[in-house]
């Protein structure tokens, strides 16, 4: 059984590690990433299967791969956290030759990032390749894969998508963070994408939705579920309800904060909301 108590520890340091590294630099894009912080939390400790270590081959693990690669705080710190690379390299987000970028890229080395993302609609053919690769390898482990909203406004995507099920990629588990918001305002306001669950099924996917993408164990328990669909024909999709700047009261239920730091004050406020720690960087 996973230990939540651990885990939502985990959540409260990735928040803290999340406003600091935006605030340090005053750029970043804090909302989508305090938005998704318990399914990284949550993938990353409890439902991947991974080796110790890092190379990018990445043989007999599952894989990740961020295609809205604008959250990467939220990477980064969870790679951290895990082990990947010293905590403390997290001062360095988004300074010049740091490879912490505001994007992820790989030709700084970063171990735990295989591609670079930050092209939106790209994430979802590069997982189905990585996918395939597996099955080709004869290797049983997963793909697992991450793409915003707003995100699925490129065509590609679903280029990728109708791809995905013709050729029976059944080891590939899709998560889209359906937080409705992205840089210009609402979804429904900039593009309606109408109902995503239909689109997907309609494409010939096994769709699941975690209506409390916030909530650990609902995010654990609809992983789980997820990875029990796998091998059956059929890619999967996981419909991930979140808030974008979830667990900060002034940035939660809006866009505003998509891509902007916080100040001073707003930085204490937010911290002060988050008071329980691992430690600080």
């Amino acid at each position: 059984m996973p230990n939540i108590k651990e885990l939502q520890d985990n959540v409260i340091q990735t928040r803290r590690d999340i406003l600091r590294m935006v605030h340090k630099v005053n750029s970043g894009h804090p909302g989508g990433s305090l938005g998704c912080t318990e399914f990284f939390v949550a993938l990353y400790h409890e439902i991947m299967e991974l080796n110790e270590g890092f190379d990018m081959d990445g043989i007999n693990e599952d894989l990740f791969f961020l295609s809205n690669g604008h959250i990467s705080p939220v990477f980064y710190s969870v790679l951290a956290r895990k082990g990947y690379f010293p905590v403390d390299e997290l001062n360095t987000f988004r300074l010049i030759d740091s490879r912490l970028q505001g994007h992820p890229t790989t030709h700084e080395g970063l171990p735990g990032v295989r591609i670079a993302s930050g092209s939106l609609g790209q994430g979802m053919s590069v997982a189905i390749g990585a996918a395939q690769a597996k099955k080709l390898n004869g290797d049983a482990k997963l793909i697992y894969s991450l793409h915003g909203d707003g995100e699925l406004q490129e065509g590609q995507n679903w280029e990728a998508i109708m791809y995905a099920s013709g050729k029976k990629v059944d080891n590939l588990i899709a998560t889209i963070d359906l937080n409705g918001k992205q840089i210009d305002g609402a979804t429904d306001d900039v593009l309606p994408m109408g109902n995503l669950k239909a689109k997907f099924e309609a494409f010939d996917w096994d769709v699941l939705e975690i209506k409390e993408g916030n909530n650990l164990e609902a995010v654990i328990k609809g992983m789980q579920e997820a990875k029990s669909r796998t091998g059956k024909g059929k890619p999967v999709c996981v419909l991930l309800y979140t808030e974008m700047g979830n667990g900060i009261d002034f940035m939660m239920h809006t866009h505003a904060w998509h891509g902007k730091a916080p100040n001073d004050e707003q930085l204490e406020n937010a911290l002060s909301q988050n008071a329980e720690t691992l430690g600080d960087y």
